[in-house]
């Protein structure tokens, strides 16, 4: 992991990370209450840790993501989803505020897509996701 990214996830932590997570953790927790939503509480669980740790870190399809998946984001959307988009969007505004929380007000407003639409997408460092690009290039 680089320096930068090390000392912006230890402030994202401070400022607003464990929050966040504490959010994702509450869904997962409802999600497994409820059982037939167990796949929800993985992907919050999942999220959870994106939340509490995310610079150095990106999205990207998952190829084996199908009709399940979208069915499945729609039922998230409606259960959790617009809350913990919610979450996001009211916790970056104080963070727009101060100068030293702009880099984080960012991360909390590229969250929202995936706190939207978990399933069908994971979570991969920079550097696989930056290889995967190359790799698209060549064919």
């Amino acid at each position: 992991m680089k320096p930068v990214n090390l000392v912006l996830n230890i402030l994202w932590v401070v400022f607003c990370g464990f929050w966040m997570a504490l959010g994702y953790l509450v869904a997962a927790l409802i999600s497994f209450v409820l059982i037939v939503t167990i796949p929800f509480g993985i992907a919050a669980l999942r999220l959870a840790g994106d939340a509490l740790w995310p610079f150095g870190r990106t999205t990207a399809p998952k190829p084996t993501a199908g009709v399940g998946s979208a069915i499945g984001n729609v039922v998230w959307v409606i259960v959790a989803g617009w809350w913990l988009a919610l979450e996001h969007l009211v916790l970056s505004i104080p963070l727009f505020v101060s100068i030293i929380g702009i880099p984080f007000g960012w991360a909390n407003l590229k969250m929202i897509p995936i706190s939207l639409m978990p399933l069908g997408t994971e979570i991969v460092p920079v550097e696989h996701a930056e290889r995967a690009r190359v790799d698209d290039r060549r064919w």
